[in-house]
């Protein structure tokens, strides 16, 4: 029976299912970064101290310079990315 219904979700394409499938996943690969970043292991999985630390990114990027920092950010991150290819 879990199964079936398990199934049926999968298959789900209404909007809203789509949608929601479709931010599932956007969550997980974001969870993903943080884990692959080391963050878990350097925080010692501390959420508090993680969500601190996404809240100073983001009044960095309520600065000036956001658009250089983020380029930074994007080279350096896709830099890692083809490495691991």
């Amino acid at each position: 029976m879990a199964r079936l219904e398990a199934a049926r979700a999968r298959t789900d394409n209404r909007a809203w299912a789509v949608e929601r499938r479709a931010r599932t996943r956007q969550l997980i690969e974001l969870g993903g970064l943080v884990q692959k970043a080391g963050l878990v292991d350097l925080t010692n999985d501390d959420r508090a101290a993680l969500f601190g630390a996404f809240l100073g990114l983001a009044d960095l990027l309520k600065g000036e310079g956001s658009a250089a920092l983020v380029e930074v950010w994007r080279r350096r991150g896709r830099r890692v990315f083809e490495a691991e290819q």
